[in-house]
Protein backbone atom coordinates (compact mmCIF):
# COMPACT_ATOMS: atom_id res chain seq x y z
CA UNK A 1 0.00 0.00 0.00
CA UNK A 2 1.03 3.24 -0.70
CA UNK A 3 0.36 6.58 1.26
CA UNK A 4 2.24 10.28 0.81
CA UNK A 5 4.33 11.41 3.44
CA UNK A 6 5.34 15.28 3.38
CA UNK A 7 8.12 16.30 5.27
CA UNK A 8 8.75 20.19 6.19
CA UNK A 9 11.73 21.20 6.84
CA UNK A 10 13.24 24.99 7.84
CA UNK A 11 15.18 25.00 4.43
CA UNK A 12 12.91 22.67 1.81
CA UNK A 13 9.78 21.02 2.06
CA UNK A 14 9.90 17.38 0.39
CA UNK A 15 7.57 14.70 -0.53
CA UNK A 16 7.04 11.40 -2.09
CA UNK A 17 4.04 8.34 -2.12
CA UNK A 18 5.71 5.91 0.01
CA UNK A 19 5.33 2.14 -0.18
CA UNK A 20 4.49 1.22 3.36
CA UNK A 21 5.87 -2.62 2.60
CA UNK A 22 9.41 -1.77 2.11
CA UNK A 23 9.35 1.56 4.00
CA UNK A 24 10.95 3.43 1.25
CA UNK A 25 9.46 6.34 -1.19
CA UNK A 26 7.96 4.35 -4.14
CA UNK A 27 8.81 7.25 -6.35
CA UNK A 28 11.53 9.79 -6.37
CA UNK A 29 10.38 12.70 -3.79
CA UNK A 30 9.76 16.13 -5.08
CA UNK A 31 11.40 19.03 -3.15
CA UNK A 32 10.82 22.83 -3.03
CA UNK A 33 12.20 25.68 -1.28
CA UNK A 34 10.56 26.26 2.56
CA UNK A 35 9.03 29.88 1.98
CA UNK A 36 10.77 33.30 3.80
CA UNK A 37 8.93 33.73 6.10
CA UNK A 38 7.35 30.24 6.71
CA UNK A 39 3.78 31.81 7.11
CA UNK A 40 0.95 29.04 7.49
CA UNK A 41 -0.35 30.21 4.03
CA UNK A 42 3.05 30.01 1.88
CA UNK A 43 4.13 27.16 4.00
CA UNK A 44 0.27 25.38 3.03
CA UNK A 45 1.07 26.55 -0.85
CA UNK A 46 4.27 24.59 -1.17
CA UNK A 47 2.88 21.63 0.30
CA UNK A 48 -0.12 21.39 -1.89
CA UNK A 49 2.56 22.17 -4.93
CA UNK A 50 4.26 18.84 -3.95
CA UNK A 51 1.52 16.67 -3.50
CA UNK A 52 0.15 18.02 -6.87
CA UNK A 53 3.01 17.06 -8.19
CA UNK A 54 2.38 13.55 -8.27
CA UNK A 55 -1.25 13.55 -8.98
CA UNK A 56 -1.65 12.10 -5.50
CA UNK A 57 -5.44 11.68 -3.99
CA UNK A 58 -5.64 10.21 -0.50
CA UNK A 59 -4.29 10.40 3.01
CA UNK A 60 -0.80 12.28 3.29
CA UNK A 61 0.74 12.43 6.50
CA UNK A 62 2.79 16.05 7.13
CA UNK A 63 5.85 16.70 9.47
CA UNK A 64 6.41 20.20 11.15
CA UNK A 65 9.20 21.39 12.89
CA UNK A 66 7.64 22.14 16.27
CA UNK A 67 5.30 20.86 18.97
CA UNK A 68 2.31 19.05 17.34
CA UNK A 69 -0.54 17.90 19.50
CA UNK A 70 -3.34 16.57 17.77
CA UNK A 71 -2.86 18.73 14.98
CA UNK A 72 -2.60 21.83 16.55
CA UNK A 73 0.66 23.42 16.30
CA UNK A 74 2.11 24.61 19.97
CA UNK A 75 5.95 25.94 19.14
CA UNK A 76 7.52 26.92 15.74
CA UNK A 77 11.51 27.32 16.18
CA UNK A 78 12.57 27.35 12.68
CA UNK A 79 9.29 28.66 10.71
CA UNK A 80 6.81 31.80 11.28
CA UNK A 81 5.40 32.56 14.65
CA UNK A 82 1.87 32.83 13.10
CA UNK A 83 1.71 28.87 13.22
CA UNK A 84 1.14 29.00 16.62
CA UNK A 85 -2.48 27.66 17.43
CA UNK A 86 -3.31 26.54 13.95
CA UNK A 87 -4.70 23.49 13.12
CA UNK A 88 -3.02 22.65 10.83
CA UNK A 89 -4.51 19.20 10.04
CA UNK A 90 -7.49 21.46 8.75
CA UNK A 91 -5.55 24.37 7.11
CA UNK A 92 -3.87 21.95 5.11
CA UNK A 93 -6.87 19.42 4.27
CA UNK A 94 -8.70 22.53 2.80
CA UNK A 95 -5.68 23.23 0.19
CA UNK A 96 -5.74 19.85 -0.70
CA UNK A 97 -9.24 19.41 -1.23
CA UNK A 98 -10.29 17.87 1.35
CA UNK A 99 -8.44 14.91 1.52
CA UNK A 100 -7.75 13.34 4.97
CA UNK A 101 -4.02 14.79 6.69
CA UNK A 102 -2.24 13.68 9.88
CA UNK A 103 0.37 15.92 10.81
CA UNK A 104 3.09 15.14 13.82
CA UNK A 105 6.37 16.39 14.64
CA UNK A 106 9.31 15.95 11.95
CA UNK A 107 11.56 14.34 14.03
CA UNK A 108 8.69 11.59 15.55
CA UNK A 109 8.08 10.66 12.54
CA UNK A 110 12.22 10.42 11.02
CA UNK A 111 12.11 7.95 14.59
CA UNK A 112 8.90 6.10 13.49
CA UNK A 113 10.66 5.11 10.61
CA UNK A 114 14.18 4.43 11.78
CA UNK A 115 12.53 2.07 14.68
CA UNK A 116 10.17 0.09 12.65
CA UNK A 117 12.74 0.03 9.19
CA UNK A 118 15.76 1.25 9.68
CA UNK A 119 18.93 1.90 12.30
CA UNK A 120 16.04 1.34 15.54
CA UNK A 121 14.43 -1.22 14.23
CA UNK A 122 13.91 -4.46 17.32
CA UNK A 123 16.24 -2.55 19.45
CA UNK A 124 15.30 -2.51 23.36
CA UNK A 125 15.86 0.36 26.21
CA UNK A 126 16.39 4.33 25.72
CA UNK A 127 16.64 5.16 22.09
CA UNK A 128 16.93 8.80 20.70
CA UNK A 129 17.34 9.74 17.12
CA UNK A 130 18.36 13.42 16.48
CA UNK A 131 17.90 15.10 12.63
CA UNK A 132 20.45 18.07 12.21
CA UNK A 133 19.55 20.45 9.90
CA UNK A 134 18.15 24.07 10.17
CA UNK A 135 17.66 23.11 13.56
CA UNK A 136 18.27 19.71 15.74
CA UNK A 137 14.94 17.67 15.91
CA UNK A 138 14.81 15.04 18.36
CA UNK A 139 12.81 11.49 19.03
CA UNK A 140 12.63 9.92 21.80
CA UNK A 141 12.03 6.01 22.44
CA UNK A 142 11.79 3.31 25.35
CA UNK A 143 11.70 0.10 24.42
CA UNK A 144 9.98 0.75 21.08
CA UNK A 145 7.26 3.07 22.17
CA UNK A 146 7.86 6.93 20.97
CA UNK A 147 7.50 9.60 23.73
CA UNK A 148 6.45 12.76 21.59
CA UNK A 149 7.38 16.03 21.17
CA UNK A 150 10.72 15.63 23.13
CA UNK A 151 12.40 19.04 21.32
CA UNK A 152 15.51 18.54 22.84
CA UNK A 153 17.69 20.68 20.36
CA UNK A 154 16.25 23.58 23.01
CA UNK A 155 18.68 22.07 25.39
CA UNK A 156 21.08 24.74 26.77
CA UNK A 157 24.84 23.88 25.57
CA UNK A 158 27.75 26.05 25.88
CA UNK A 159 25.04 28.95 27.26
CA UNK A 160 22.87 28.70 24.16
CA UNK A 161 20.25 26.63 22.39
CA UNK A 162 21.70 23.42 21.38
CA UNK A 163 20.55 23.39 17.78
CA UNK A 164 22.27 27.17 17.82
CA UNK A 165 25.57 25.49 18.53
CA UNK A 166 25.32 21.86 17.02
CA UNK A 167 23.03 22.02 13.92
CA UNK A 168 24.04 21.51 10.37
CA UNK A 169 22.83 25.41 9.74
CA UNK A 170 25.38 26.69 12.64
CA UNK A 171 28.06 24.23 11.02
CA UNK A 172 27.55 26.06 7.49
CA UNK A 173 27.04 29.59 9.65
CA UNK A 174 30.28 29.57 11.23
CA UNK A 175 32.33 27.56 8.27
CA UNK A 176 33.15 24.92 10.97
CA UNK A 177 35.06 22.35 10.07
CA UNK A 178 33.89 18.52 10.46
CA UNK A 179 36.32 18.15 13.73
CA UNK A 180 35.36 21.65 14.74
CA UNK A 181 31.88 20.64 14.26
CA UNK A 182 31.74 17.33 15.48
CA UNK A 183 33.53 18.73 18.75
CA UNK A 184 30.34 20.49 19.57
CA UNK A 185 27.64 17.52 18.70
CA UNK A 186 30.08 15.78 20.87
CA UNK A 187 29.16 17.62 24.12
CA UNK A 188 25.82 17.86 22.56
CA UNK A 189 25.35 14.18 22.99
CA UNK A 190 27.42 13.79 26.02
CA UNK A 191 24.91 15.82 27.95
CA UNK A 192 21.57 13.87 26.56
CA UNK A 193 23.19 10.69 28.03
CA UNK A 194 23.74 12.17 31.38
CA UNK A 195 20.32 13.27 31.00
CA UNK A 196 18.52 9.72 29.50
CA UNK A 197 21.63 7.09 29.35
CA UNK A 198 20.10 5.80 26.12
CA UNK A 199 21.63 2.62 24.50
CA UNK A 200 21.19 4.09 20.79
CA UNK A 201 21.84 7.33 19.72
CA UNK A 202 20.57 7.42 15.60
CA UNK A 203 21.97 10.92 13.51
CA UNK A 204 19.53 11.61 10.94
CA UNK A 205 18.99 14.33 8.60
CA UNK A 206 20.63 15.44 5.39
CA UNK A 207 24.17 15.19 7.31
CA UNK A 208 23.90 11.79 7.80
CA UNK A 209 24.92 11.11 4.02
CA UNK A 210 28.12 12.01 5.03
CA UNK A 211 28.53 10.29 8.55
CA UNK A 212 31.79 8.83 7.34
CA UNK A 213 32.99 12.40 7.90
CA UNK A 214 31.74 13.01 12.13
CA UNK A 215 30.20 9.95 13.26
CA UNK A 216 34.02 8.20 13.74
CA UNK A 217 34.99 11.68 15.48
CA UNK A 218 31.95 11.31 18.26
CA UNK A 219 34.28 9.47 20.55
CA UNK A 220 33.61 9.43 24.49
CA UNK A 221 30.34 8.84 24.75
CA UNK A 222 29.38 5.33 25.80
CA UNK A 223 25.82 4.85 23.89
CA UNK A 224 26.40 3.35 20.31
CA UNK A 225 26.34 6.09 17.87
CA UNK A 226 24.93 5.22 13.70
CA UNK A 227 23.64 7.31 11.04
CA UNK A 228 20.18 6.71 9.81
CA UNK A 229 19.46 4.49 7.44
CA UNK A 230 16.58 5.93 5.42
CA UNK A 231 18.78 9.03 5.70
CA UNK A 232 17.08 12.47 4.89
CA UNK A 233 14.10 10.25 3.62
CA UNK A 234 12.83 8.77 6.77
CA UNK A 235 10.41 11.91 8.26
CA UNK A 236 9.01 11.03 4.76
CA UNK A 237 8.07 7.89 5.35
CA UNK A 238 7.43 8.19 9.14
CA UNK A 239 4.51 10.83 8.06
CA UNK A 240 2.92 8.10 5.36
CA UNK A 241 3.09 5.83 8.23
CA UNK A 242 1.55 7.92 10.62
CA UNK A 243 -1.22 9.20 7.95
CA UNK A 244 -1.87 4.94 7.08
CA UNK A 245 -2.01 4.27 11.10
CA UNK A 246 -4.83 7.37 11.44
Amino acid sequence: MNVFGVDIGGSGIKGAPVDLERGDLAEPRHKVLTPHPATPDGVAGCVAEVVEHFGWSGPVGVTFPGVVTGSTIRTAANVDKGWIGVDAAALLGERLSGMPITVLNDADAAGIAEMTFGAGRGRKGAVIMLTFGTGIGSALFTDGRLVPNTELGHLELDGHEAEKRASTKAKEDKDLSWEEWAHRVRKYLAHLEMLFSPELFIVGGGVSRKAEKFVPLLTDVRAEIVPAELQNNAGIVGAAMAAAAR
